[in-house]
């Protein structure tokens, strides 16, 4: 039979199916019921175990982990999933990862996923990790070198989502895997930076829906869906700093430059999109620390393990509160009062080191006349092969007009399910058994 591809557009709502014909020749658009928070590590676990966060264990883009003392977004290893995946439901397959997340360590026989090279010297290259290795010298002589996820410029971004449909139909056409899952980017960007609404956003599903094209004529059984709509929202909420207001939160300085010290905090917030895991040291602080959330305007409500659990978010790695925002706010990771005091990171494209999301990054400091002349002497210094920071995002996140995270008050806000199905609306837990369903035909 010809393969299974399932094709993660994330982002992708009923709203914007309208301005993507070719996508919609896939079939009937079913509503698909997200799981808090819908972001992209939780939902990708629930789409690939068909459980909820308090069994797969994966609470947000990241958490607090607790017995190394660190925040940590965007780990890799698939061992981070608890529970049976995807990869494994029907014996036999031969099963093709192109970057949907957690895949280093994944029992897909292909994968791709990005993987940048921090040099030496400081640099940073964009480049991917491939199993087997032989695959990286082939996609990079087909397709050039694994692009960043670039924000800024005439791409803005959807070069790496054309590079990743590439690789697909590389792999698709040279090793005809039973099955291959290939998760596209691409309206993430404007649709956090201009909105859900406008041109812009209509823009990038027609971008989208043109460099999917060629993916979606090839020779295989298609499946399409996403992990989140993105909607309006234009009020950040400092929850980090209130924290720290309230005497919970504790820094420390190094070089004129504030850090969170999450050793010595007595509560302190990971912020991801519209939530915001609250952990909290000392169950003595508990209700003084939801005092302080629930009080900050843009925030809708606040889950003790009660609340968790009824959102089937009750796991050891989530907050021992966890803030969920209002419909048009979300949450910054900022802790610091001065902006002077801001650590050197906060004006980078930084995911890694910074102990929340900041969608700041989608932004060239708009504050700062020579910021365009500042990453052009940037880019020449890396072009160069010279160490070189591009210190451009600015600290004020107002920009931000889009964001995700909390469940979708319409369903034409919310995901979506595209493919071979009879319903109407699905749970993001019953995808892992519908794709294996469709994979087993392809095992007998």
């Amino acid at each position: 039979m010809a393969p299974l591809v399932v094709i993660n557009v994330v982002g992708l709502t009923p709203r914007l199916l309208a301005h993507m014909p070719n996508v919609a020749k896939v079939g009937a658009a079913a509503t698909l019921r997200p799981v808090l928070p819908a972001v992209t590590c939780s939902m990708q676990a629930t789409l690939l175990t068909g459980a909820m966060p308090r069994e797969h264990g994966i609470v947000g883009n990241g958490w607090y982990f607790r017995d190394l003392g660190e925040v940590f977004l965007w780990r890799q290893h698939n061992a981070l999933i608890q529970g049976d995946q995807l990869w494994t439901a029907v014996p036999g397959l031969r099963t093709a990862n192109v970057c949907w997340w957690y895949a280093m360590g994944a029992a897909s026989d292909l994968l791709v996923t990005p993987r940048p090279i921090y040099h030496a010297d400081g640099r940073k290259s964009p480049d991917c990790y491939t199993r087997p290795p032989s695959l990286h010298d082939d996609l990079e002589s087909a397709l050039g070198t694994f692009p960043l996820f670039n924000y800024w410029g005439p791409t803005a971004g959807i070069a790496s989502s054309e590079w990743i449909i590439g690789a697909a139909r590389r792999i698709l056409e040279r090793e005809r895997p039973d099955l291959m899952l290939v998760y596209v980017p691409h309206l993430d960007y404007d649709l956090q930076r201009y909105g859900p609404d406008g041109s812009e956003a209509i823009a990038a599903a027609r971008a989208v829906d043109a460099a999917l094209a060629p993916l979606l004529a090839e020779d295989a059984e298609v499946v399409v869906l996403s992990e989140y709509g993105i909607t309006p929202a234009s009020r950040p909420v400092d929850v980090n700093r209130a924290l720290r207001g309230a005497g919970l939160l504790e820094v420390y300085t190094q070089e004129g430059m504030e850090y969170l010290d999450p050793w010595a905090s007595r509560a302190f917030a990971v912020a991801d999109h519209q939530v915001a895991h609250v952990y909290v040291r000392d169950p003595a602080d508990l209700a003084r620390a939801r005092d302080v959330v629930a009080g900050l305007p843009g925030v809708d409500e606040v889950l003790d393990q009660a609340g968790k659990a009824k959102y089937g978010l009750d796991h050891e790695r989530a907050g021992e509160l966890v803030a969920v925002a209002e419909p048009d706010a979300w949450f910054t990771y900022y802790y610091w009062l001065s902006d002077d005091r801001a650590p050197d990171f906060a004006r980078l494209v930084e995911i890694h080191r910074k102990p929340g999301y900041d969608p700041a990054e989608l932004f060239m400091d708009p504050r700062d006349p020579f910021v365009k002349l500042r990453a052009a002497a940037a880019l020449a210094r890396k072009t160069l092969g010279f160490r070189y920071t591009m210190s451009v995002v600015p600290l004020d996140p107002a920009p931000v007009r889009g964001s995700h995270g909390r469940l979708p008050d319409a369903a034409e806000d919310g995901p979506v399910l595209i493919g071979p199905f009879e319903g109407d609306a699905y749970e993001a837990t019953d995808v892992k058994e519908l794709l294996a369903g469709l994979a087993r035909r392809r095992a007998t």
